[in-house]
């Protein structure tokens, strides 16, 4: 009697499987509810957060459209007879890869690799619908980015900290991509200036089957599910930036397109930059001193003569208005290079503000005055870091390395030596210029609107202190900085130019 009831209860168990098998059908949520599900909450099963939410429970994609497990006959994993597996429309694959990409930002790190897999399977017989898929979820995220604050050249600094090269090169893609939409002429200056500077043109062909997400990976010899990854890590790149203060107007606006540039002489700047570029690849101190010192005379004599001309017409005219840029700093000691961005900034009439875990610092300033800013503070961080480096690593008598802390005291002492020199300089440079009673009201108004930029774009800014914990990197940090004997107001009154 056992023996039967036992036989009964695993027959029992066999016929319930079997049902299971054959009469699971799709769950009821469609692509409508897809598109307001894509928030990431829902279970996490082995599809991840979100994704029993978009559609996707288990490993079957069911309701996604992606395969409808009672279209297989029990056990056979065959279609049945007169079925055609369902195909998803192209808005729920990009749900699905922006539910990973949330995924990935929460902390999974597989959830790129494991979704774009999936995707890639379940869709293998229709790359082109995963191609418009992917495009529909990358472009839309880059369009709204412009709207936080963030700037092509912004976005492709990001990238460089935080994903590989694959992920930078696609974004950039997109970011050329998304620029189609605008006419040339409602594109600022600055604008096209960052999607020349970071590369973002069109190498493939947009109307060719596919488009662009087929045709990168032949040129870099990937398979479908490597690129996915590397879309959802992207997006989840984009997903993670925070909003920022806009600094340059976003494409679209014929009315800032219109309005010309003001900046440095381009011939001055070829020039400058060519005695920077040298004194950047000297091997001697003096010879490097005496190029960098020719190219803060030539700037500081254009930027304080430009400003007498331009005060020349109307005393009574209002200033240009301020502008802001941002400047990215290299890990590490991104605190203490900002220091020296800010030693410079301050001698020039601008002002500065560190984000540190992003890793850039913004400058605020008359558009002249910025690019001389950017000019000087890139070549003094050339210098600094290749004097810094040059001292080699640093021990204690214990044998403990002192090579972080030595090299942090060395940047905060370079910066602070620097501010006192061009803080000297920028004294003389002013007393030397033979209309002072024309200028010095020009640059108290120049001061007043840099002022007022700094209070609307960054209320709640705090001031920081820095502590230097090494002696020997603090001292060997000034002597460089003497060594660099940088003057920007130096000699501006000279004729020689």
């Amino acid at each position: 009697m056992a023996q039967r009831n036992r036989e009964r209860r695993v027959a029992a168990a066999v016929r319930r499987r079997a049902r299971r098998r054959t009469h699971v059908g799709p769950q009821s949520v469609g692509p409508q509810s897809v598109g307001s599900g894509g928030s990431g909450s829902g279970d996490s099963g082995s599809g991840g957060v979100g994704f029993k939410g978009a559609g996707f429970k288990g490993a079957g994609f069911q309701g996604a459209g992606f395969q409808d497990a009672g279209s297989e006959t029990a056990g056979t994993g065959t279609p049945r007879a007169g079925t055609t597996r369902p195909r998803p429309s192209a808005e729920t694959i990009s749900t699905v890869l922006l539910s990973a990409a949330r995924e990935h930002w929460a902390g999974d790190t597989e959830a790129g690799a494991r979704i774009g897999a999936m995707v890639a399977d379940r869709c293998a017989e229709a790359p082109s619908l995963v191609a418009v898929a992917a495009q529909g979820a990358v472009i839309p995220l880059v369009t709204s980015m412009w709207a936080c604050g963030w700037s092509p050249e912004d976005l492709h600094q990001v990238a460089r900290r935080r994903l590989d090269a694959a992920g930078v090169g696609y974004l950039v893609d997109a970011i050329a991509e998304e620029s189609r939409r605008y006419a040339k002429a409602t594109v600022p200056q600055r604008w096209r200036e960052d999607l020349r500077q970071i590369g973002a043109v069109l190498w493939w062909e947009p109307a060719r089957t596919g488009g662009h997400l087929l045709q990168w990976t032949l040129r870099h010899g990937r398979a479908l599910a490597d690129a996915l990854t590397t879309v959802i890590e992207v997006l989840a790149m984009l997903l993670s930036l925070p909003v920022l203060p806009r600094i340059v107007p976003s494409p679209g606006s014929a009315t800032d397109a219109a309005t010309p540039r003001r900046g440095v002489d381009q011939k001055i700047l070829a020039r400058v930059r060519a005695l920077l570029a040298k004194a950047e690849s000297s091997t001697f101190p003096e010879e490097a001193e005496a190029l960098s010192a020719k190219a803060q005379e030539l700037m500081s004599r254009y930027s304080l003569e430009r400003i007498v001309i331009d005060s020349a017409g109307d005393t009574g005219s209002d200033p240009h208005p301020a502008t802001a840029r941002r400047m990215w700093l290299d890990s590490p000691y991104v605190a203490a290079k900002a220091l020296l961005v800010g030693a410079v900034a301050e001698a020039n009439r601008c002002r500065t503000v560190l984000s540190e875990k992003l890793g850039f610092t913004t400058v605020l300033g008359d558009e002249v005055d910025l690019e001389i800013v950017e000019l000087l503070s890139t070549s003094l961080l050339v210098q600094a870091s290749r004097a810094m480096v040059s001292a080699g690593s640093q021990t204690a008598r214990t044998g403990q390395s002192r090579t972080r802390s030595y090299r942090q005291s060395f940047l905060i002492a370079y910066a602070t030596r620097i501010g006192e020199r061009l803080g000297t300089a920028r004294n003389a440079g002013a007393a030397a210029v033979a209309d002072s009673a024309r200028l010095l009201p020009v640059l108290a108004a120049r001061e007043r609107v840099v002022d007022e930029l700094f209070e609307s774009m960054f209320p709640q800014s705090v001031s920081r202190s820095y502590r230097v914990g090494n002696a020997a990197g603090w001292h060997a940090g000034r002597a460089a900085a003497d060594l660099a004997t940088l003057d920007t107001r130096r000699a501006v009154a000279s004729g020689d130019s």
